[in-house]
C-alpha cells in the first residue's frame, strides 16, 4: 500500500476538524497505463521539463491509487490527461470517459490539442457530460492563441466547462508559458472558466491579477506553498494578503500521484498559511463544490 492508516487518519482529520464532508482535489492524474508509465519514466529521468530529482510518492496500480484517495476522504477528484502531439487527445478522451463512468467520484475529464479535429471532439466531449478539461501549455508546447483552438475556446466559453490550464513557467518555462498568452486569450474570450494550475507558479502575482480582472478565472494550489516548491519558486510574502482577497477563487489541488512528498504535506502547506477556518473550507471544498455543482440534488 502506498499509504499508511496513520496518513489516512491525518488527512481525514483535516477536513473533519473543519466540519466538511470531505475534500475536492481538482488536480489529480489518472491515465492509460502506457501513458502513466511514460510520465513516471520522464520524472524518474529528471527530464528538462522537470529539471530536478522528483520521486513519485504514490507510484502504484490504478485501483490502489483510487483506493488511496477514497481512504483519504477525497469526495471528488479528476483524471487529468493531456496530449503532447496531434491525434492523441481524442483517444485520451475516450479512456477518461470510460474511467469516469466506472468511478463515480471522478470528475468527467477531457483534453484537447491544436488540430483540425479539436472543435469536433471537444463538442462531443461537452455533449457527453465532461465536467473539466485539461490544457497543458508546457508539455503540449502550443500557444493557447493557436487558430486551431478558436472553436474549442468558443465552445468552452459557451458551455462554461472549466479548464485546468498549466500555463505558468514552472517547473521549467516553455515557449508559450507565462501570463501574457493567457491575458491575450482572456481578452478575446473574457468569460472563459480557467483554473490556473499551480497558482501560476512562478508568476504568482500576474496570475492573481488575472483572477482579479476576470470573474471566471480560478487558481489551484497544486504544489504551491510546499517545501519542495518553496525551494525554487517561493510564494512572495507580500502576496499573502491577496490570497485572502481571492479566497472564493482558489481550489485545492495536489498533483497526486506524481508528488515527491506525502499528501498530508500538500494539505498542511495550505492549511498552514494561517488563514481562518472559513477560508480553508472554501479552498478545500466549497469553491470546487460550487464550481462543479457537487452539492446539487441529483435529477
Amino acid at each position: 500500500m502506498p499509504f499508511s492508516s496513520h496518513e489516512a487518519d491525518r488527512v481525514r482529520a483535516v477536513w473533519q476538524d473543519l466540519h466538511l464532508p470531505g475534500i475536492v482535489d481538482v488536480h489529480t492524474h489518472f491515465m492509460p497505463r502506457p501513458v502513466m508509465d511514460k510520465v513516471w519514466s520522464y520524472f524518474d529521468s529528471a527530464g528538462p521539463l522537470v529539471g530536478r530529482e522528483w520521486p513519485i510518492t504514490y507510484r502504484a496500480d490504478e485501483d490502489v491509487r483510487v483506493s488511496t484517495l477514497r481512504e483519504f476522504g477525497i469526495r471528488a477528484y479528476s483524471s487529468l490527461v493531456y496530449p503532447h502531439k496531434p491525434n492523441m487527445a481524442e483517444w485520451l478522451n475516450g479512456w477518461a470517459n470510460d474511467f469516469a463512468a466506472n468511478h463515480e467520484d471522478c470528475l468527467h475529464t477531457a483534453t484537447f490539442y491544436p488540430e483540425e479535429s479539436a472543435t469536433t471532439y471537444v463538442s462531443r466531449a461537452i455533449q457527453a457530460g465532461t465536467q473539466v478539461f485539461k490544457s497543458h501549455i508546457q508539455v503540449g508546447d502550443y500557444s493557447p492563441m493557436d487558430s486551431l483552438l478558436d472553436g474549442v475556446w468558443s465552445q468552452i466559453a459557451d458551455s462554461q466547462v472549466p479548464v485546468i490550464i498549466h500555463c505558468g513557467s514552472g517547473p521549467a518555462p516553455g515557449r508559450h508559458t507565462g501570463p501574457e498568452p493567457i491575458r491575450a486569450l482572456l481578452h478575446r474570450f473574457p468569460s472563459l472558466p480557467l483554473i490556473i494550475a499551480h497558482m501560476g507558479m512562478p508568476e504568482y502575482a500576474a496570475f492573481l491579477d488575472l483572477a482579479g480582472e476576470y470573474p471566471n478565472v480560478h487558481l489551484d494550489t497544486t504544489m504551491a506553498f510546499t517545501d519542495f516548491a518553496e525551494e525554487d519558486a517561493p510564494f512572495p510574502a507580500d502576496l499573502r494578503s491577496r490570497l485572502v482577497d481571492a479566497g472564493d477563487r482558489i481550489l485545492f489541488g495536489s498533483d497526486f500521484p506524481n508528488i515527491p512528498y506525502g499528501y498530508t504535506h500538500a494539505l498542511e502547506a495550505v492549511t498552514g498559511l494561517g488563514f481562518d477556518d472559513d477560508w480553508q473550507r472554501n479552498v478545500l471544498y466549497r469553491n470546487a463544490a460550487r464550481l462543479f455543482g457537487l452539492d446539487r440534488p441529483s435529477e
